[in-house]
């Protein structure tokens, strides 16, 4: 898929990525359904025993889902699965709810192929960074008209499940308050779907005894500029210093990773119209993102200007390459 902006990047990227690497992190994704599965599953699961499933296992005859993870934990002593799928189309599907049973079916072919019975019950859970707020069922009994006269008959007849739902459009922040980092994530993830990063940042800037480690303080920020093309890395950096707590991390993760890379390339822009200069200074801070992100030795910023525009494209289409093949498939 293309965008106008960048040919390279589809629209759905970077969100399938971030959202991938973000939870499956074990510790994280516990934290996220802690907070927002019913209190009373909550109570009764073993989330030690929680761990991420290979994605392979969900997807065969049915289209490939890029932005989903299985989880398997113990309920009461017995197995069960957690569903996750990020949805970030840009109109609310009032179809999901047909969409999770496929999924669902899926996923309990699979086992039973290779365990038999009992099944393990599937938990599937939405979360939802679409920018429309969510405002179809999440019943799939729902989605049929059936007369009247026969509703009470036909029911026993349908499937009976609904799914779970976080809509990012109504997230209210204080309710992870405990849980700083799931917080952080989940309130970009909101604000990235607005095209409001920078408004995100300054909301970052003004929390209380806010601490977030160097290593999610740079994956936020990547995601971010992936987000928006638009960003003014010179406004993020100060506003994000601005908070003591903040200042050093950001310091250290800011100027190393984007500032220099990004700011300058806009800076040599602004000077030379839609110019080489723009044009490279686009392509400097994404390539940088990448490799920061793939863990690669990061090129310099002296190395990457004595390459032309079309290099420097074409270094770009290789790391994204390998971006899609390690976060996307795997």
């Amino acid at each position: 898929m293309e965008n106008s902006d960048n040919s390279l990047v589809p629209a759905n990227f970077p969100n399938d990525a971030f959202f991938k690497e973000m939870f499956s992190d074990p510790p994280r994704a516990i934290a996220f359904f802690k907070s927002h599965l019913p209190p009373a599953i909550v109570a009764k699961v073993d989330w030690p025993s929680l761990k991420v499933l290979p994605s392979s296992f969900i997807k065969s005859g049915l289209q490939q889902v890029s932005a989903d993870l299985l989880f398997n934990v113990k309920i009461g002593g017995h197995d069960a699965l957690f569903y996750l799928l990020l949805e970030h189309q840009s109109t609310v599907d009032p179809s999901m709810p047909l969409r999770m049973l496929g999924y669902v079916a899926e996923i309990l072919f699979k086992h039973h192929k290779a365990h038999g019975l009992p099944l393990p019950p599937v938990l599937p859970f939405v979360l939802h960074q679409g920018p429309e707020r969510w405002n179809v069922s999440t019943a799939f009994e729902d989605l049929f008209d059936l007369p009247e006269d026969l509703s009470a008959a036909l029911l026993p007849f349908l499937p009976k499940f609904q799914h779970a739902l976080l809509d990012l459009t109504l997230y209210d922040p204080t309710q992870d308050e405990d849980r700083r980092d799931l917080q952080s994530i989940l309130q970009l993830m909101k604000f990235a779907r607005k095209k409001q990063v920078l408004q995100y940042f300054e909301w970052q800037a003004a929390r209380k005894s806010v601490k977030i480690t160097k290593i999610l303080l740079g994956r936020l920020l990547i995601y971010a500029l992936h987000a928006d093309s638009d960003l003014d890395v010179e406004q993020i950096y100060h506003s994000l210093t601005s908070n003591p707590e903040l200042q050093k991390s950001t310091m250290s993760v800011a100027e190393k990773l984007i500032a220099k890379g990004r700011s300058e390339g806009r800076s040599e822009g602004r000077s030379e119209g839609r110019s080489e200069g723009l044009e490279k200074g686009y392509w400097l801070g994404r390539i940088q993102s990448l490799e920061e992100f793939l863990e690669k030795t990061k090129s310099s910023r002296e190395d990457l200007e004595l390459l032309t525009v079309a290099e420097l494209e074409a270094r770009h289409q290789q790391l994204h390459s390998e971006y899609q093949r390690r976060f996307k498939n795997s």
